[in-house]
């Protein structure tokens, strides 16, 4: 089984980005419950289908497949709602950080993610990290989705 164990953070400056190459990425949930998630996303020119399961703590069951490109680019048209945003790749320590710039109606959201192996796993923390949101569930992709960041009170 593929488990997930991720920490997340919202950014505390996006200017040194600039500099960085990103990746789009669209995306949007085939099915989209309190117990499971099926997202279809297009990141660059690669489409993946990806399940994912209700998170046990910091750790949950996730499946991604990669799937033709126009196969994503169809089943996105099947989602009610999507998620445009760039994603940068930053290397902090032994971590790969994904850090995403989100666009269109969550727009001005920022935010960090780091993939661990264990739950309990230290990491650098970098400097341009602002508050966990880890255990925030109005900061999940499957959330904003429905409940875009600019609509937040």
């Amino acid at each position: 089984m593929a488990i997930e164990i991720e920490r997340k953070f919202l950014l505390t400056a996006t200017d040194w980005l600039s500099n960085l190459e990103g990746t789009a990425y669209k995306q949007g949930y085939l099915l989209n419950s309190e117990d499971t998630t099926v997202r279809v996303r297009v990141a660059g020119r690669q489409g993946f289908l990806t399940i994912k399961a209700r998170a046990a703590g910091l750790a949950r069951p996730e499946y991604e497949y990669e799937i033709p490109l126009q196969d994503a680019e169809e089943l996105l048209k099947l989602c009610p709602n999507t998620i445009d945003k760039t994603r940068h790749k930053v290397k902090v320590g032994r971590h790969s950080w994904d850090v995403d710039l989100f666009h269109g109606e969550n727009g001005g959201l920022s935010l960090a993610e780091v993939e661990l192996s264990d739950p309990e796993e230290s990491f650098e923390k970098p400097a341009w990290l602002g508050q966990e949101v880890t255990n925030d569930k109005r900061y999940f992709n499957a959330y904003l989705v429905n409940h875009p960041y600019k609509s937040w009170k």
